[in-house]
């Protein structure tokens, strides 16, 4: 996948996809990251960042999304415990997808036959691309970031991505790049071909944002 580097810093805010400038990281300067900073800034600042085009672009999630992440990670898990296909992790599990893209999905499943000869890899940012990613939305995730985003995990391989907007209280199933459909709280959605037999219950979902006891 071929991107055209910035050259001015409202190119290289452009190419991100016009996100805000403080989630960019300025030392290292952008256009130098490695991947060797992703993981140096992760162990001594707890703090996660994505690298994209040389660039280290800060994780965005909020408390609404972790809840939400973490709550369809554990149904997952549930799911994986009785259909041993594959592992789960969450927003802390990044991965390179392709060159020195490294992207952490808020949550994301790798099938054993993408392992490297069926193991759980010790890297702690291994050459993986999950079959299935699920992204909550936070409110400084743009249009433009969403979109570069998806089809980086189409061109690496991935299979099957979810977006999830607990704004809207929909989630929109992309099955490829350009193939989208919007599910609202009066549907079940499904983990098709790659995770089959599992559904999502939206409503139950985001019901877990109205609980008060």
């Amino acid at each position: 996948m071929t991107i055209a580097l910035a050259t001015t810093w409202e190119d290289r805010l452009h190419d991100l996809g016009n996100i805000p400038a403080s989630r960019v990281r300025t030392d290292p300067a952008p256009g130098t990251a490695t991947v060797e900073d992703v993981t140096r800034l992760r162990n001594t600042e707890r703090r996660l960042y994505e690298l994209v085009d040389g660039t280290l672009v800060e994780k965005s999630i909020g408390w609404q999304e972790s809840l939400l992440a973490g709550i369809l990670l554990q149904w997952l898990n549930n799911y994986l415990d009785t259909h041993r296909i594959g592992v789960a992790t969450g927003a802390d599990g990044m991965t390179r997808l392709f060159g020195d893209t490294v992207r952490g999905p808020d949550v994301a499943f790798v099938a054993w036959d993408r392992m490297p000869n069926g193991q759980i890899p010790t890297d702690p940012i291994p050459d993986l691309v999950p079959n299935f990613v699920i992204e909550v939305l936070s409110p400084s995730n743009t249009y433009a970031e969403m979109s570069r985003k998806r089809r980086e995990y189409f061109h690496a391989g991935v299979e099957l991505l979810w977006m999830v907007d607990h704004r809207t209280r929909t989630v929109t199933v992309f099955r490829a790049a350009l193939d989208a459909t919007v599910y609202t709280e009066s549907n079940l959605i499904d983990g098709g071909n790659v995770l089959p037999g599992w559904q999502v219950n939206i409503a139950e979902l985001f019901s877990r944002l109205d609980r008060n006891a």
